[in-house]
């Protein structure tokens, strides 16, 4: 899944090598963190909130096949 959110991100970005995926897995979450450029938060977030509520969409329907709840964070 963290290749699939890398892949995603880096390609809404303008300075995709600046992008970095951190995951932190508990016992029935997963926290996924992006740290991004301050520069391209808006692009990761869409407008009102589009395209980050697409992206936890992705998450979500992945989580629920391995009984797992994820948390998504922008880290800037």
């Amino acid at each position: 899944m963290k290749s699939l959110l890398e892949y995603i991100v880096k390609s809404l970005v303008d300075n995709p090598e600046k992008v970095k995926i951190h995951v932190c897995e508990g016992k029935k979450t997963t926290l996924y963190e992006i740290e991004i450029d301050k520069e391209d938060i808006g692009k990761v977030i869409g407008k009102d909130g589009t395209t980050l509520d697409a992206i936890n969409t992705l998450l979500s329907v992945s989580s629920v096949k391995n009984n797992r709840k994820s948390v998504l964070e922008i880290i800037d």
